[in-house]
């Protein structure tokens, strides 16, 4: 049997493909019962589109976002599902402005080339014509700074194009208080994250990310240690590898001719970075994204099936769950990650009258690449497949949740939703063999 002959008896698919007013639409059933309903409140938001450009899209519109894998454009999309974040900066571009930005040995020119936006909106930052070794760097100006509490942990990102100069140094720092930074070397002409270092701080981490035609988006992570640092600041110093030793590479003497492009700065709350959020005269938000009510009564099998997900959950180690059920936690077929204790587990569950009937659990290097998991169950036949294996088997249990007809990315009753990267969610109403699950989760 083929992949397609296996789908002839799928409940739902949900590939993402379709999209219009708010809905997100199934390949099966055609009749709309296994339709979407997504939303998002008001707010700015980005996805990548198919040509690896990052576009705005609209209120309440499902985020079809492309990856982009060593700079190149996949062929098919992922429904992007985002907790809310703020940019906490005002300006995320308009670096010529001499009100917003001040300069250190630097000059800013904007419509300097294409940004990852496809528009002529890159702005060039070239060294000045120097006497001795010093510093070359934009940052945000007093009263444009991000103001985040001292002990959030906070991402700073921006994206970066060389020019004459290969190396970039993007620094995390105070804007007011004690002395504090995370400071992150990136080689944009290998593509290497050189080195790190920091002064009171904590929580560091650092990485880059290639967004093709020359773009990296440079990240670094972290929190302060001290509590007088009320407002935080991103640098970018242009970095010349071969005349300074690291970590402090910024340090060398500028000829006028120095350059790199700069696009697009973020600071927000969080252990990672989220879509671009833009800004330009106020922070902006992006609220969360909820996608759920798929489904009803007629939609699926409570004696048997399989759920089944192509997903990879945020890198924040937060809870998120799929689920199948009667719209409660009570009765219900479950994909989950218990992120704060389990991190790297995928985690399956069939629970009926609010009990859990079977659980299953397997290690996995990583639960923020996309992983191909499917959950079987059936009175005395239940398993877990990821990837191809079959991890875990119950033949034990004869409980099998009652009056499911509810799809969505939360554990039932909407807490714990999932954020992530969705490629596939599929609920086949019969339990599949081995051999159709090997076919169906294989890589």
């Amino acid at each position: 049997m083929s992949l397609q002959d296996i789908y002839k008896n799928a409940g739902v698919v949900m590939k993402p493909a379709a999209m219009k007013n708010g809905k997100l639409y199934s390949q099966q059933p055609h009749s709309g019962a296994g339709d979407f309903n997504f939303s998002r409140a008001d707010g700015v938001q980005t996805r990548i589109n198919k040509h690896g450009f990052i576009e705005t899209v609209a209120n309440n519109e499902p985020r079809l976002s492309y990856e982009l894998v060593d700079g190149k454009v996949s062929d098919c999309p992922h429904l992007l599902l985002e907790p809310s974040r703020t940019n906490k900066l005002p300006y995320s571009l308009d670096y010529d402005n001499n009100t917003y930005y001040q300069k250190s040995n630097s000059t800013a020119t904007s419509e300097s080339g294409i940004s990852p936006d496809g528009a002529n909106t890159a702005y060039e930052l070239k060294d000045t014509d120097d006497t001795g070794n010093t510093s070359h760097y934009i940052e945000q100006a007093s009263g444009y700074r991000a103001v985040i509490d001292y002990d959030a942990i906070k991402t700073a990102s921006v994206f970066v194009k060389s020019g004459t100069k290969k190396q970039v140094q993007i620094r995390l720092a105070n804007g007011t208080g004690s002395f504090s930074y995370i400071m992150g070397n990136f080689d944009l002409e290998t593509e290497t994250i050189l080195t790190g270092a920091s002064a009171n701080a904590s929580d560091i981490s650092y990485d880059l990310q290639n967004y093709g035609n020359g773009w990296y988006r440079c990240i670094v992570s972290g929190s302060w240690d001290s509590s007088n640092v009320t407002q935080s600041i991103l640098q970018v110093f242009t970095a010349d590898l071969s005349l300074t030793s690291l970590p402090n590479m910024h340090n060398y003497q500028g000829d006028g001719t120095g350059t790199l492009f700069v696009w697009g700065q973020m600071i927000e709350e969080g252990s990672y970075p989220t879509s671009y959020i833009p800004t330009s005269g106020s922070t902006e938000q992006r609220q969360a994204d909820i996608c759920n009510g798929s489904g009803n009564s007629e939609t699926f099998n409570d004696s048997e099936g399989v759920l089944f997900a192509e997903i990879a959950f945020t890198k924040e180690p937060v809870s998120g769950f799929v689920t199948i059920s009667d719209g409660t936690d009570d009765e219900r077929i479950t994909i989950y990650r218990v992120g704060s204790v389990y991190p790297n587990k995928i985690l399956g569950q069939v629970r009926q009258g609010n009990v859990a009937r079977v659980s299953f659990s397997f290690d996995t290097n990583s639960t923020d690449v996309q992983n191909k998991i499917a959950l079987k169950y059936k009175a005395n036949d239940s398993a877990l497949w990821v990837n191809g294996v079959e991890v875990a088997t119950d033949t034990s249990n004869t409980l099998i949740p009652i009056n499911l007809r509810n799809l969505e990315f939360s554990e039932g009753d909407g807490g714990n939703p999932f954020y992530g990267k969705v490629k596939e969610l599929t609920v086949f109403n019969e339990a599949l063999t081995d051999e159709h699950l090997q076919l169906l989760t294989t890589p």
